[in-house]
């Protein structure tokens, strides 16, 4: 006779779908720092001028001042040039990501909110008024325009009893982008010096932009990561409605104030540094979501090595398309960013079909 004992299963703690959730979450963080990594390499090495990896190397092995006219290349130029790509990339592509999550929109970047027209307005306007021609000059008007941009929109949303809600963001973002367009406009067509900065600054670019740049909007920038990493959580309940986060605990008003902080903090300092970058904010948010999902707490963390990486990869085209010539990394990045937009759109309509 054969007894059989029937052992109960002991089930996993964790269970296997969320297991497998995080895994793909870690693994698309990795391949982005990954890819940022790669583009920090590639934007060392390629430029304008074609430099050998060795001769790199040895200019950064021999340090700033020496390895003739290469190291010159590779510390005044190539070094600060990487590192504002990496800066700003992560900032406009964090920032994107946060206007999609705050306003529900998903065609959201920095410029629906009128960021990009209110420090492109007062760029403008330093040079008209006080003359200032380079970058390093106006640079703190075109911060000052994007903060001032942001109150003023977040000031015309939180009118009534209602308070700023994503409709209400929207709608005062469009109508505060018409405000500025319509400032710039008429300061350029009046004087040609500011048409001529405008044309050069609105193109997003990363010429000219030294280390000083860099470390006056980097407290911007870090100040604007910390709060929106700190926001992920809550997005992911502010995602299911106001009503049921209220119920859950979560201070709607206060968490909605916060993104609006960080997103503004950082769109501000990336424009101003780099001019307005056009699609990265947008499709970035989108590509890494197609690999971690909805969950913020991963996707803000993912969008900041992707952006920089795709900003990185843009500029090296930029350098070497039309060589001896470069194309700015904002062209680039238009030319990169409208296929991928629209596949993502067409996409999106078969999935709901």
């Amino acid at each position: 006779m054969v007894t059989m004992t029937a052992t109960a299963a002991v089930p996993p703690s964790t269970p296997p779908s969320t297991t497998t959730a995080t895994r793909r979450r870690v693994l698309t963080v990795s391949v982005a720092v990954v890819l940022m990594l790669v583009g920090a390499v590639l934007s060392m090495w390629i430029g304008t001028r074609w430099t050998e990896p060795a001769q790199v190397i040895d200019a950064l092995t021999a340090g700033r001042g020496h390895g003739g006219d290469i190291g010159i290349i590779v510390w005044d130029q190539r070094i600060p040039r990487t590192l504002m790509a990496l800066a700003v990339g992560a900032a406009i592509a964090l920032s994107g990501a946060l206007v999609q999550g705050l306003t529900g929109n998903p065609l959201g970047d920095p410029g629906v909110l009128g960021i990009s027209g209110g420090a492109a307005f007062f760029s403008v306007l330093a040079v008209f008024l006080f003359g200032l021609q380079s970058v390093s000059a106006y640079v703190w008007f075109a911060v000052a325009g994007a903060i001032i941009a942001a109150a003023l929109v977040f000031g015309v949303a939180s009118l009534g009893g209602g308070g700023a809600n994503p409709l209400s963001l929207i709608l005062a973002g469009a109508a505060c982008s018409a405000f500025f367009i319509a400032g710039t406009t008429a300061v350029i067509l009046n004087d040609q010096a500011s048409l001529n900065q405008y044309r050069f600054w609105s193109a997003g670019s990363l010429v000219e932009r030294d280390l000083g740049i860099l470390a006056g909007v980097a407290p911007l920038m870090i100040v604007g990561v910390v709060v929106a990493l700190a926001c992920g959580p809550s997005l992911n309940v502010l995602a299911a409605g106001p009503e049921l986060a209220t119920a859950l605990g979560v201070r709607v008003g206060m968490i909605r104030g916060a993104c609006f902080l960080a997103l503004t903090l950082l769109a501000a300092a990336g424009t101003a540094a780099a001019g307005p970058i056009a699609f990265l904010g947008l499709v970035v948010p989108h590509i890494v979501r197609h690999f971690t999902g909805p969950d913020h707490r991963w996707l803000l963390v993912a969008c900041m090595p992707a952006g920089a990486a795709l900003m990185l990869v843009a500029d090296v085209i930029g350098r070497v398309v039309m060589r001896p010539a470069e194309v700015q990394v904002g062209v680039i990045l238009a030319f990169i960013g409208v296929p991928v937009y629209i596949y993502l759109v067409r996409r999106r309509r078969m999935v709901q079909t």
